[in-house]
C-alpha cells in the first residue's frame, strides 16, 4: 500500500439520514414523496452467520484477524471479544488498519503494536503496511488463516479494500487461508464512475477498478483473487472463503438493512455518508472545503469565495434524486478553518435515482464555471502527478475536461465504455443478486 498520508485524503463523513421505511411511510401519509423506494431487508452479516455456528469455519487453525470497530455482531460486541471469550478460536494476532483495531486513532494514524487490555492479544500495527511488512507480521504471529471483517464504504478511494488486497498478497506469500466475513456495500450494488489507470494508482486506488465498485468486500476479494493476484503475487490464494451474508440484495442500501451502523472512520457518522462519498469525496482534490471540520462533511461543500449563485445554478439543473440548499458554514479544522464558507448542502431526495458521480461532476462543473478562484489541489511532493484529483478520479481526464469547459454530460459520457466493460467483467464474481446486478 502506498505510504500516502490519508490525513490529507479521505476519512469520509456524513450526510443527513435517509428515510427508512417507517419515515417513508410517514412522509407518504403527509402527502410528500418518500425519500427512498428501496425495500427494507433483514440482513445477516457473515460474522453473524459464523457466530451462530460457533465459528466453525475457524476451528483448529491459528487465526489472524484484520478488523476495526465495525467488526461487530448485532449485540454490538467485537468479533474478537466474542471469539476470545468463546474459546473456540485460536487467535494468534489482531491486525489494526488505519485508526486502529479499537478505533482510538484519528485520520492518518494508528494505535501501534500493543497488547489489547481486554483480551491480552497482540495487536499488530498494519496501517500503511506494504506486502513485505504484512507478510513479516503474518509470519511473526504464526498466522495460518487470515480473517477480514471491516465495513467498507463502497468507494475506490476508501482504503480498507486496499488493506485487504495487501493482506491477500501476504496470504499468498505465506500460504495462508483467507476468510472474508462479508458485509453489505452501503451504496448498494451498482457500479459507477471512471476506471483507475495504472499510471495513477496509489494508496487511494491501488488497482484498476471503477470509482464506485458496487461490490461487497467478499465479492471484491473474489475479483482480486482471480484478476490481480496471479500477476501481483505469483498465484492465487490457496483457499479463499467468503462467509456470505443472508438477506442482502444489490438494490438495498445500508439504512434499509436493519443492521447497526458503526463509524468505519471518525468522519463517517452515518451510512448515508457512503451514498454521497463516492462522488463528493473528489472535493478533496480541490480548494473547496468538503465540509470536513463540520458535522456534515462531504454533504456540505463550499469556500469563502462561493455565493448563492452556486446553489441556484445546481437547483436549476433538475438532477434526479437530489436537492441543493444554499448553505453557510465555518469549518473548525482542515480547509478554510475558522472562515465562513458559502456553498451548498447536498440533500438526497430519492436513494433509488441518486447518482453520487453525476452529482459530484455537476457540482464541479458549476464551480469551475462560476468562480475564478476555483482551483485544483496541487501537491508539490509528487511533481510527476501533482494533482490530487487525478489520483481520486483515476487519470487526468476529468480534470482536463472540466478545466476545458466540458459539460457534465460530456465528462460522464467519457467513462461510459470503460464502466460497461468493468461491469461485465465483474459479473462472474458477484454473489448477491437483485435488480442492480
Amino acid at each position: 500500500m502506498s505510504a500516502l498520508n490519508r490525513r490529507q485524503l479521505l476519512t469520509a463523513a456524513g450526510v443527513s439520514a435517509l428515510a427508512v421505511p417507517a419515515a417513508a411511510a410517514a412522509a407518504n401519509a403527509a402527502g410528500t414523496p418518500a425519500a427512498t423506494n428501496y425495500p427494507s431487508r433483514k440482513v445477516t452479516t457473515g460474522a453473524e452467520v459464523q457466530a451462530a455456528k460457533g465459528w466453525s469455519e475457524l476451528r483448529g487453525q491459528k487465526v489472524g484477524i484484520i478488523t476495526n470497530p465495525t467488526g461487530i455482531l448485532t449485540n454490538l460486541r467485537s468479533i474478537v471479544d466474542e471469539m476470545h471469550e468463546a474459546g473456540t478460536v485460536d487467535i494468534v494476532g489482531v491486525f489494526g488498519p488505519e485508526h486502529g483495531f479499537r478505533g482510538t486513532a484519528q485520520a492518518g494514524g494508528s494505535e501501534g503494536t500493543t497488547t489489547d487490555p481486554r483480551t491480552g492479544l497482540t495487536v499488530y500495527d498494519a496501517y500503511g503496511a506494504g506486502v513485505t511488512k504484512m507478510t513479516d507480521l503474518f509470519r511473526k504471529a504464526g498466522v495460518e488463516t487470515v480473517v477480514f471483517d471491516i465495513q467498507d464504504a463502497g468507494a475506490r478511494f476508501y482504503t480498507y479494500i486496499w488493506t485487504m488486497y495487501t493482506a491477500m498478497r501476504a496470504a499468498v506469500a505465506t500460504d495462508a487461508r483467507f476468510v472474508v466475513l462479508d458485509r453489505p456495500n452501503p451504496t448498494g450494488g451498482t457500479a459507477r464512475g471512471p476506471m483507475m489507470t495504472t499510471a495513477y494508482t496509489s494508496g487511494v486506488g491501488a488497482k484498476e477498478i471503477v470509482q464506485a465498485h458496487g461490490m461487497s468486500v467478499g465479492e471484491l476479494a473474489r475479483f482480486f483473487d482471480a484478476e490481480f493476484l496471479p500477476a501481483d503475487a505469483g498465484g492465487r490464494l490457496r483457499d479463499l472463503t467468503v462467509v456470505e451474508m443472508s438477506g442482502w440484495r444489490r438494490d438495498v442500501v445500508y439504512a434499509a438493512t436493519g443492521l447497526p451502523w458503526v463509524m468505519p472512520s471518525p468522519n463517517m457518522p452515518t451510512p448515508d455518508t457512503a451514498l454521497v462519498y463516492p462522488g463528493t469525496g473528489m472535493f478533496e482534490g480541490t480548494n473547496l472545503s468538503e465540509g470536513r471540520g463540520t458535522t456534515r462533511p462531504f454533504e456540505l461543500i463550499g469556500a469563502p469565495y462561493v455565493d448563492y449563485k452556486w446553489a441556484e445554478r445546481l437547483a436549476g439543473r433538475g438532477i434526479s434524486g437530489v436537492g441543493f440548499r444554499e448553505a453557510y458554514f465555518t469549518p473548525t479544522f482542515n480547509k478554510h478553518a475558522n472562515l465562513v464558507c458559502g456553498g451548498v448542502q447536498v440533500h438526497i431526495t430519492d436513494t433509488a435515482t441518486f447518482d453520487p458521480l453525476r452529482v459530484a461532476v455537476e457540482v464541479l462543473v458549476a464551480a469551475k464555471s462560476l468562480y475564478s478562484d476555483f482551483q485544483w489541489r496541487y501537491d508539490s511532493y509528487d511533481p510527476q502527478r501533482p494533482y490530487w484529483i487525478d489520483k481520486l478520479s483515476g487519470s487526468t481526464r476529468l480534470r482536463d475536461q472540466i478545466t476545458a469547459g466540458a459539460s457534465a454530460d460530456e465528462v460522464i459520457g467519457a467513462w461510459k465504455a470503460e464502466l460497461a466493460a468493468f461491469d461485465a467483467r465483474r459479473q462472474q464474481y458477484l454473489i448477491y443478486r437483485g435488480p442492480a446486478n
